[in-house]
C-alpha cells in the first residue's frame, strides 16, 4: 500500500516546463503518510515522464520490491498502490511460460508488471485486490492509469499546460505551480445530494478522478482514450434454483475465501470491530486456525448519547469469543475540534460523512499497538439490503412501478408544495416519480433539490436551474436496466450504491483516514468474486420476510453468536447531532457565516436557516464544505474550530 505520482509532458510542450526530481519529490512527499518506509522515483532520458512512489512495505519488504520499478529491458515502468492477493498464483502462470526474469522473491509490484507485458490492459481481470497504478510503456510511448474494480484505491489526474500529473491524492497534485485552484461549482452542488463528487469530476476545477473499474490511456501526443472494464452485472450467474440453504453455504465460503486472501502479509494484520455483524463476521473467520490471537480494535464515546448509543459491550464480547487480543479508545468533542484541521487535509476535498472521525481513530489505535494491516466491514449492508430506510425505500420503489399517470404524481408534488412540505422527502419522492426517475438516488441523499435551490447562492441557482441530483445518477440507471438480470428494487439500489456511494464516500474516508496514519485498510465483503456472488441472488431472498440481511445473517450463523445477528441494526456513527448543537454550535456558524460572505457559493439567510433548524448532522455537511473552502481555496492559514482549540 503506498502513493503514487507522476507527471507525462507532451510531444507539443514547449520548453519551459522540465521534470526535474525536486518537482517530482514535491509531489510525491506531500504524500509521506502514505508511503513512511522508503521512496523512490524515475525521470526517463528525455525528461517527457516522470514517475514517483512513497512506500508502506506490505508485501516482500525487501529493496527489490521498491518503486518505481522496471522490466528487464526497461521499456516498462510501474507506480503502483494496492494489493494482489492472488500475485503467487499469476506469478507460478507467468514462471511457466520462461519468458521473464525475475529480481523478487515474492512482490506483487512485479507480477503486476510482468502480467502487464504479458497480456496488456486485459491483465486487470485476472487480479484478486486493490489497485490504482500507472504503467509507462516506452515502445508504444503511452501512460496508463488504472483503478480497480470496486474502487476501493483512488487515483486522481489533471491535464494542464501541456500535461497529464496523476496522484494517490489531490494535494500531490496541488504541488504543481500551475495548477489552479479553483472551485468545481458543479460539483459543489452535487455534493450537497451525494456528500462527495461523483467521477471524473472532484471538487477542484480541472482535476478529475479515475473512475472504479476503468482506464486511462494517454499517449505522448496527448491523444485519451478510456474504458469501463468491468461491471458486476456482466459477471453473475443467477441464483434462482438454489435453496437459501445452498446460497447461505456459498457465502460463507465465499466469504471465508476472501479473508484469507487478506490475510496474506508480511506485516501484522488486525481487524476493526465495532460489534455489528459484519466486523464479527470478519474477527470470527480470520480467528479460524490463527496460531496467535487476532488483535481487534473499536473506539467509543465519552457518553452514551441519544443519536449512537455504545455499542462497545458488543465488541469486546466478540473479541472475548474469538480470544482476541482487544484495544479500544474513547474519543469526545474536543478530540473532534482538535482534529478537523488535519481531516480536512487528509481528506483532499470534502466528504461529508462524521465517520471519518472515528475511522482516523480506531486506525491509529491500530497503528499504534504494533499493527499495520486491518480488515474493516464496508460493503456488507449496500449488497444484503442492511439499512433499516431500505424496507421504506424498497416499498417507494416497487409502487413507482404502478400504472399511475405520471401527472397525478405531479399534482400530488404541487399540492404538497403550495401547502409548505416543498423541502420534504415525500414531495421530493412525488416529484422523482412525476419526472419518471428512480426514487433511490443513493444511501445518502442528503439534501433534496427543493432545498439544495434554496441552500445555494443566487448565482448557482440561476446557474444551475435545470440540474439536479438526477444527472449523476441517470447513467447509472441505465446500465442497469441495460443489464440487470433482476431489476428488482433491491438489486437497484446496490448497484446504484456500488456505483457511486460505496467508492466516493465511504471507502474514500477509509482509504483517506486509515492511510493518514500510514495503514493499509482491506475490505473482505468487496472482493470482487464476492460481489458478484452477492448480485448473483435474487432480490426476493435478500429480502425474505422483510429481514434485513436475511440471508448473510443465515450465512453468518453458527459462525458469530446469535445476539449479535439478532440485534437492532446500529451502524458506525459520531455523535455530531449532539456536538453540533452544543458545544461546537458557535464556532460552526462563525464559520458558515465567512464561508457565505467569502465564497459565493451558499446563500447565507438560508444557511442561517438551516443552522436554527436544528439538524446538525446536516449543519456537518455544510461546515465540511466550508472548511474544505477555507483550507484549499480561501488559504488565510487559519485553522478551522482554532478558537475551541484554543
Amino acid at each position: 500500500m503506498c502513493g503514487v505520482a507522476g507527471v507525462l509532458k507532451f510531444d507539443n510542450a514547449d520548453g519551459r516546463f522540465h521534470i526535474t526530481t525536486s518537482y517530482l519529490e514535491r509531489m510525491r512527499d506531500v504524500m509521506i503518510h502514505r508511503g513512511p518506509d522508503g521512496a523512490g522515483l524515475w525521470i526517463d532520458s528525455d525528461a517527457r515522464i516522470g514517475l514517483a512512489h512513497r512506500r508502506l512495505a506490505i508485501i516482500d519488504r525487501s529493496e527489490n520490491a521498491s518503486q518505481p520499478m522496471s522490466n528487464a529491458d526497461q521499456t516498462m515502468w510501474i507506480t503502483y498502490n494496492g494489493e494482489i492477493y492472488n500475485h503467487a498464483e499469476i506469478r507460478a502462470e507467468l514462471e511457466s511460460l520462461g519468458r521473464y526474469s525475475w529480481k523478487t522473491d515474492h512482490s506483487d509490484t512485479e507480477v503486476l508488471l510482468h502480467a502487464f507485458e504479458q497480456w496488456g490492459i486485459e491483465c486487470v481481470h485476472k487480479f484478486r485486490g486493490m489497485f490504482a497504478f500507472a504503467i509507462w510503456d516506452t515502445k508504444q510511448k503511452a501512460l496508463w492509469l488504472v483503478r480497480d474494480r470496486i474502487g476501493i484505491k483512488p487515483l486522481y489526474y489533471s491535464f494542464h499546460n501541456n500535461r497529464v500529473t496523476f496522484a494517490s491524492e489531490i494535494k500531490a497534485l496541488l504541488t504543481d505551480p500551475h495548477q489552479l485552484r479553483q472551485v468545481n461549482e458543479k460539483s459543489v452542488y452535487q455534493y450537497l445530494s451525494f456528500l462527495t463528487s461523483a467521477p471524473p469530476e472532484t471538487m477542484f476545477a480541472g482535476i478529475e478522478k479515475v473512475a472504479p473499474a476503468s482506464w486511462i490511456r494517454i499517449a505522448s501526443n496527448g491523444e485519451v482514450k478510456e474504458a469501463r472494464y468491468w461491471d458486476v452485472l456482466e459477471h453473475v450467474t443467477p441464483l434462482v434454483s438454489e435453496t437459501d440453504e445452498q446460497i447461505a453455504e456459498q457465502l460463507i465460503e465465499e466469504l471465508r475465501r476472501s479473508v484469507n486472501f487478506r490475510k496474506v502479509s508480511d506485516v501484522p494484520v488486525g481487524v476493526f470491530l465495532s460489534g455489528g455483524l459484519d466486523s464479527s463476521a470478519n474477527a470470527s473467520l480470520f480467528s479460524e486456525e490463527q496460531i496467535e490471537p487476532v488483535k481487534t480494535f473499536t473506539v467509543e464515546y465519552d457518553e452514551n448519547y441519544a443519536a449512537y448509543p455504545t455499542e462497545v459491550q458488543y465488541a469486546r464480547s466478540m473479541a472475548r469469543s474469538v480470544g482476541a487480543d482487544h484495544y479500544e479508545c474513547k474519543l469526545n468533542s474536543e478530540d473532534l475540534a482538535g482534529f478537523i484541521p488535519k481531516m480536512i487535509w487528509l481528506q483532499d476535498e470534502p466528504l461529508g460523512d462524521p465517520v471519518c472521525f472515528p475511522l482516523y481513530y480506531v486506525s491509529k489505535l491500530a497503528r499504534e499497538n504494533g499493527v499495520a494491516v486491518c480488515q474493516v466491514g464496508e460493503g456488507a449492508d449496500e449488497l444484503f439490503w442492511g439499512y433499516p430506510p431500505w424496507r421504506r425505500m424498497v416499498r417507494l420503489e416497487n409502487l413507482n412501478k404502478w400504472p399511475v399517470p405520471r401527472y397525478l404524481k405531479g399534482l400530488g408534488a404541487h399540492a404538497l408544495g403550495a401547502f409548505g412540505h416543498e423541502g420534504t422527502s415525500y414531495h421530493e419522492w412525488l416529484r422523482r416519480g412525476a419526472n419518471g426517475t428512480a426514487i433511490f438516488w443513493g444511501g445518502t441523499d442528503a439534501i433534496v433539490e427543493a432545498e439544495k435551490k434554496k441552500l445555494i447562492s443566487p448565482r448557482l441557482r440561476s446557474q444551475f436551474a435545470d440540474l439536479t441530483g438526477w444527472d449523476v445518477i441517470a447513467p447509472i440507471y441505465e446500465r442497469f436496466n441495460a443489464r440487470a438480470w433482476d431489476n428488482s428494487a433491491v438489486n437497484w439500489i446496490s448497484y446504484c450504491d456500488l456505483s457511486l456511494r460505496l467508492p466516493e464516500l465511504m471507502l474514500m474516508r477509509v482509504d483517506k483516514m486509515s492511510m493518514g496514519v500510514s495503514l493499509e485498510a482491506r475490505v473482505p465483503f468487496l472482493d470482487h468474486e464476492f460481489v458478484q456472488l452477492a448480485m448473483s441472488i435474487p432480490g426476493n431472498v435478500k429480502t425474505r420476510e422483510g429481514n434485513l440481511k436475511y440471508i448473510l445473517k443465515k450465512a453468518v450463523r453458527g459462525i458469530i453468536p446469535d445476539e449479535l445477528i439478532d440485534r437492532k441494526k446500529q451502524g458506525f456513527h459520531a455523535p455530531v447531532h449532539e456536538w453540533f448543537l452544543g458545544k461546537l454550535g458557535a464556532i460552526v456558524r462563525q464559520e458558515l457565516n465567512f464561508f457565505c460572505r467569502e465564497s459565493d457559493l451558499l446563500d447565507p439567510k438560508s444557511v442561517n436557516e438551516f443552522l436554527d433548524s436544528g439538524r446538525g448532522m446536516q449543519v456537518w455537511y455544510l461546515y465540511n464544505l466550508a472548511i474544505w473552502w477555507r483550507t484549499y481555496i480561501y488559504g488565510d492559514g487559519r485553522q478551522p474550530c482554532q478558537l475551541l482549540a484554543d
